[in-house]
This record gives C-alpha cells, sequence and structure tokens, in this order.
C-alpha cells in the first residue's frame, strides 16, 4: 500500500464513477472512451485494480485535463491519451474493459456500431448510457451481447443505470420482455432499492402527463394517454415486485 494508497484516497470519484470502477475486472487493461478528466483510470491504477488503460476523448479540452491529471499523479507511462472519436483509434487486442459512460444512449450506440473493428478482443464493456435506456437495452442484446449486471446509481438528483455486458456464447440470447428492457431485468430480480426511488417518481410523472392530458381532444392526445396508461401500467407491474 503505502504512497499508492495515501494517493488513492485522495482521488474521489462520484457514486456513478465508483459503480463502475468496481465493475472492471482486475488485471484487466481498460480503455475508457469519453474519459473527460480521466479520473476513473487514474483511480483504477492507484487502486493497483488495473495494469494500464487508454484514455480517449473527442475534446481537445477534457483530454487536456486529463492529461494534467494523469501528470500529477505521475502515471503518464500507463495511462495514454488519444485524441479520437469513439473507437476510431483503437485496435483490437488493446484492451480487456471497455467503459463508455456518461452520453446520450443514441450516441453510444454510434460508438459501438462505428467501433465495431475494434470490439473483438474485450472480455466486458461497461456502459452507463444517459437517455433511451430500454433502447439502449435491446440494442446491446441485438447485437450479440448480455448483460451481465447492473446497477443504478441515485446523485445529485440523478438516476444512472450501469450494465456490465459480455459477448453473448451459445444458443440465442434470451429475450427480455418490455418491462425488462425498461427497468432492466437484472435490477428488477434483486429488488434494487434505487430502481424502486425510480419507479415511484416515473409513476408520478406519468400522473401527472395524465392529469394534462385529460381536458385535450383530438387523434394525438388520445394516442398519447394510452401509451402513458401502458407505462403506468408497466411501472405498477415492477412496483409490484417489492411487495413480495
Amino acid at each position: 500500500e503505502g504512497l499508492s494508497g495515501l494517493m488513492a484516497g485522495k482521488v474521489q470519484l462520484s457514486d456513478r464513477l465508483t459503480a463502475i470502477a468496481e465493475m472492471v475486472t482486475e488485471g484487466n487493461r481498460l480503455v475508457d472512451v469519453g474519459c473527460d478528466h480521466g479520473y476513473l483510470p487514474v483511480y483504477l491504477m492507484l487502486q493497483h485494480k488495473i495494469p494500464r488503460a487508454i484514455a480517449t476523448d473527442v475534446g481537445k479540452g477534457p483530454l487536456a485535463r486529463a492529461q494534467e491529471h494523469i501528470a500529477q499523479y505521475h502515471m503518464e507511462a500507463y495511462i495514454e491519451t488519444r485524441l479520437c472519436n469513439g473507437l476510431s483509434e483503437i485496435r483490437p487486442g488493446e484492451g480487456d474493459t471497455l467503459v463508455i459512460a456518461g452520453m446520450g444512449g443514441p450516441l453510444m450506440e454510434r460508438i459501438l456500431s462505428e467501433g465495431r473493428h475494434a470490439l473483438p478482443g474485450f472480455q466486458e464493456l461497461i456502459l452507463q448510457p444517459q437517455s433511451d435506456i430500454p433502447h439502449f437495452r435491446r440494442f446491446v442484446m441485438q447485437n450479440g451481447y448480455q448483460i451481465v449486471q447492473e446497477e443504478m446509481i441515485l446523485e445529485d438528483g440523478k438516476f444512472y443505470p450501469i450494465m456490465k455486458v459480455v459477448q453473448h456464447e451459445g444458443e440465442q440470447p434470451a429475450v427480455w420482455s418490455r418491462e425488462e428492457e425498461m427497468f432492466g431485468r437484472l435490477l428488477l430480480e434483486r429488488k434494487h432499492p434505487v430502481l424502486k426511488l425510480y419507479l415511484e417518481r416515473e409513476l408520478r410523472i406519468r400522473g401527472e402527463i395524465s392529469a394534462q392530458l385529460e381536458s385535450a381532444s383530438g387523434d394525438a392526445a388520445k394516442k398519447r394517454r394510452m401509451e402513458v396508461e401502458e407505462e403506468k401500467q408497466l411501472i405498477l407491474t415492477a412496483l409490484k415486485r417489492y411487495e413480495s
């Protein structure tokens, strides 16, 4: 431990990044796409959890801040930075764990689709989409991956679902129900306490939307009312799991 143990204590990760760090398999080489300030690879190096890392960002500003942060901890020999769009500058076999976090679901889908060349060789992908979560879960599973671990963090009033996915082996992967795609099969199975808070909030929001739509007329309003009602039923079904 000694010095690096003390230093690891200094790198304060957010709860969201801590949950991501905990999902990384020990001894794996990390590729962090959209690394922002480079906090994650620095923290994992200081914890002796990873031997090396590549940190990429599409923006020169964030990458420069990451480089400063890496230099501050004398990690330049272990953490390489690359200015690139998604996985464009990553070659197959350069990492074992791929982290893509803190971006919208559609952007992450694009990065994974355009970066197909780089994906073979990664043992695991740790993904934290900020939007369009149900669609993103389906996208991952339709592209030959299975979700093996899920976490949900509530931080500063925001909910962050995080998933670890691995290449699917063998038979067709199991198809998730609409409810499972919406809220996460593994979170539902665990009766995850943060998911419960999320469901309660979503139910409240649907209630408010329903009230606003009540006075609206026309086909569009009618269609939206039905959609909201259907979503409400899914949320209530999910919440029932917490009763047993």
